[in-house]
């Protein structure tokens, strides 16, 4: 009983107590203070058998950069080559193969579902013999280096539902987003920046909107929030002095500071209270290694060529590529990048061109760098977008210039190094593009494998908040073990 009001008087327990030690010192230390007696109990929090700051087994990746391209690439023109498609041009979509699955609002009341298929050839690549679309020929030659998922599938039909599931693991938002709960789970590796980071930039094609609330730490403490950096003269807001302000003063200015809320901190026992020191310290710390990171001119001319010389124009997909190997190397753990302008429900062929251009080289690229470093083996790539396209066109169809509407039964992704067997593709879908017929991954069953390569059982990963434990992959997901090496 004493014990359980003290507990509740200050808003405190183990559980808490390790994850932010944890944040404060690094794992190795924890490690060093991990006495059998603080577990006798359940936590307020999360479950026992998982302690934050480590793994719960080996891990094959310490990080993951999450290439997030918003809007959905239509896998028809990318990595899902259906030469029958073609064969089959404005002739109606079988009734049989669509089913009874529900339609968005901009093609249920069509007369008609012409087929359609991909305006761009598809060629085959590497020793694996991959298809991969025209659009994409720098992805094309490190075809043996990832793994082509053909068998994606989403519950969600239209963008903000289906992108927040991709995120967060659930359609509502309020929840926190993938990289807040590596970070809640693992901490960050390097104790002058944050362990999560968001990267914006915008295509030429139609976009979708991004918002806060897919990095958000939703209940898990805000030090998990991820952090943005922006492409203006000052990449973190608010991260440098004030005019007038020397270094100095600064820390004079936080200790005082520091003081102030551990007073309000002991008289009602908020753990924001905390949040928001470690926040400041973090602040204070990263005066001095952002800069360094965000500094490209030191990058030779063969990286630049690699990545493209847009890599030298801040807020472009290539410069953020180029900063997430930065970023990555110096030990944050989740670095997440957004590309808007995927959105393509009609000009297809010609918006798809330029969105692919954005792309293509500095994705190609970021592998490539990353794998002659020595660090593709422990970073884990990714990039996709929140589903896939239909095999009918949207509206009118003409050859050169068709649409097509969101498809979340079947739709492509590629993963690269991190413990996923490169050169692979895995799942497939009929011949029509439409529904799978081998080896289905789900949205959860996706999450699932993402922590289990960084040595997290996803159903021990696990927060408390408002008397239920909550998950990333909530109740389902099954580790596609296919992928793994």
């Amino acid at each position: 009983m004493e014990k359980d009001f003290l507990e509740s008087r200050l808003n405190i327990n183990r559980r808490r107590f390790l994850s932010r030690l944890s944040l404060g010192i690094g794992s190795a230390a924890l490690g060093s203070l991990l006495i059998p007696d603080l577990f006798s109990g359940k936590g307020d929090e999360a479950e026992a058998d998982f302690i934050a700051g480590i793994p719960n087994f080996a891990p094959k990746a310490k990080r993951v950069i999450y290439l997030f391209q918003d809007g959905a690439p239509s896998q028809l023109e990318s990595f899902d080559y259906k030469p029958k498609l073609r064969q089959m041009m404005g002739q109606e979509l079988p009734p049989s193969v669509r089913g009874n699955q529900i339609l968005t609002g901009m093609t249920a009341k069509q007369a008609s579902f012409p087929l359609v298929g991909s305006f761009y050839d598809f060629k085959q690549y590497g020793e694996s013999r991959a298809w991969i679309s025209d659009l994409f020929p720098h992805i094309g030659k490190i075809a043996d280096d990832i793994c082509i998922i053909r068998s994606m599938n989403t519950d969600a039909i239209n963008h903000d539902p289906a992108l927040t599931f991709f995120q967060t693991g659930a359609q509502q938002g309020n929840r926190p987003s993938m990289g807040s709960w590596v970070s809640y789970g693992l901490g960050s590796e390097n104790k002058n920046l944050p362990a999560f980071t968001v990267l914006l930039s915008k295509g030429k094609g139609n976009g979708q909107g991004v918002y806060s609330k897919l990095w958000s730490n939703g209940f898990l403490d805000s030090i998990h929030q991820g952090v943005q950096f922006s492409s203006g003269e000052d990449p973190i807001l608010y991260l440098n002095d004030p005019e007038g302000l020397n270094r100095h003063e600064r820390r004079k200015m936080l200790d005082n500071l520091a003081a102030l809320n551990d007073i309000n901190y002991k008289e009602f026992g908020d753990p924001e209270i905390n949040t928001k020191i470690q926040q400041y310290e973090m602040a204070y710390r990263m005066q001095t290694a952002v800069p360094e990171i965000m500094d490209v001119s030191k990058e030779s001319d063969d990286i630049v060529k690699m990545y493209g010389p847009e890599c030298l124009v801040p807020g472009t997909y290539a410069a953020n590529c180029l900063l997430a190997r930065k970023l990555s190397e110096n030990g944050v753990r989740f670095v997440q990048l957004y590309h808007q302008g995927w959105d393509q429900h009609n000009n297809l062929p010609q918006e798809m061109a330029g969105q692919a251009k954005d792309v293509d080289q500095a994705s190609a690229a970021l592998v490539t760098d990353l794998k002659q470093r020595g660090l593709l083996d422990e970073t884990l790539v990714i990039w996709g977008g929140e589903f896939g396209r239909t095999n009918y066109s949207q509206g009118k169809l003409d050859v050169a210039n068709y649409g097509r509407d969101h498809h979340p039964r079947c739709f492509s992704v590629w993963m690269a190094g991190g413990g996923i067997k490169p050169g692979m593709v895995y799942g497939e879908s009929d011949e029509f593009g439409y529904n799978i017929i081998k080896d289905p991954v789900h949205v959860h069953d996706f999450h699932a494998t993402i922590l289990n390569q960084l040595g997290i059982d996803h159903k021990k990963l696990t927060f408390k908040s408002q008397g239920r434990r909550y998950r990333l992959t909530d109740v389902a997901g099954n580790v596609v073990k296919g992928i793994i090496t």
